[in-house]
């Protein structure tokens, strides 16, 4: 699919693909599609590095054969689509968007219905009155088999879903469904609700990365440079700049570690202001306890960034995990 570099592969059309583009772009690494009707890209600032346009179906199915070195696409194709999928693929990075829940859920007039325990009684019963086992319709037909199982359900039959799943119960297709919902609206207005342990997966999209792909040197190094900025960028994001003259700097600097996660990557000894780096969650209760406890009479704050940090965990981890190129 490439010329020997690191091929990306980004959702095709809709929002994934919309948030695909403002993810990488946070990062300095915009999408450049040369027309509108090209299914190859490239990754501006990033040399031998192509996007390649496709359905996100598509990116696990290509991801887990090795045609892509890394894609974004929904964790839930990942784990119903590809088998083995945790010995060929990495889920590297949950991305923040995408967010679907895969449930299953019943009619709301099965009163006696809450829970997966339920569910096992209903179907022994089901059979007795009707002679027939319950028919879930879906299109998670792999998700479905594992999360049942581990119920101890044995007695349902899967009608596969091509169409609008949670209409399958209304028209008597099928008598309860397996399916994707964000908001679970559209589950409750076809008459339907989820039960209360039937939660199969949280699903998100996340930067998937291929263990079965060629991974050259010069591959790897694109990944470096790829998830260098990734992770600059969310570090920039997550954290602010704090500056204090504190009377006992390198103290304070301690201190503020150990009670609020921060850090002083500039602090040398002897300097006058300490600056920190402090997660966003902890800037007020740490700039109260600078003034209160750390003698400071002043404390600035600013935004960061980007955060480019010598150490690469990311990779470090991933590089482990990959083939020799």
């Amino acid at each position: 699919m490439s010329n020997g570099g690191l091929v990306i592969a980004v959702p095709s059309k809709g929002r994934l693909q919309e948030n695909a583009a403002l993810f990488f772009g946070r990062a300095g690494l915009d999408l450049v599609m040369p027309g509108e009707r090209s299914y190859r890209g490239r990754l501006k600032g990033v040399e031998g590095v192509e996007v390649a346009y496709l359905s996100a179906s598509e990116i696990a199915r290509e991801l887990s054969i090795g045609n892509v070195h890394l894609g974004v696409t929904g964790k839930d194709l990942i784990e119903e689509g590809i088998d083995n999928w945790a010995a060929r693929l990495d889920m590297t990075l949950p991305l923040g968007f995408g967010f679907a829940d895969v449930v299953v859920a019943v009619p709301q007039g099965w009163i006696d219905v809450h829970s997966m325990f339920d569910l096992d009684d209903i179907a022994g019963e089901f059979r007795w009155r009707h002679g027939r086992s319950l028919k879930v319709a879906t299109k998670y037909i792999n998700l479905t088999r594992r999360f049942f199982a581990a119920h101890g359900i044995a007695d349902y039959r899967i009608v596969e879903s091509l169409g609008a799943t949670e209409g399958a119960p209304a028209s008597g297709a099928a008598d309860l469904i397996v399916d994707i919902t964000t908001t679970g609206a559209t589950l409750r207005g076809n008459g339907l609700k989820v039960l209360s342990d039937g939660l199969i997966l949280a699903s998100e999209a996340h930067l998937v990365t291929s263990l079965v792909a060629k991974w050259t040197k010069p591959v790897r190094a694109s990944l470096r440079t790829i998830l260098d900025r990734i992770e600059a960028e969310a570090a920039g994001r997550s954290q602010v700049v704090i500056r204090a003259d504190a009377k006992k700097p390198e103290e304070a600097a301690r201190e503020a570690a150990r009670r609020f996660g921060a850090s002083a990557p500039f602090h040398a000894k002897g300097e006058a202001v300490l600056v920190l780096h402090c997660p966003k969650a902890a800037v007020e209760a740490c700039a109260d306890w600078l003034r209160e406890s750390a003698g400071a009479e002043t404390v600035t704050v600013s935004k960061l960034e980007r955060v480019f940090d010598a150490a690469a965990a990311t990779f470090d981890r991933l590089n482990k995990r990959l083939p020799k190129g």
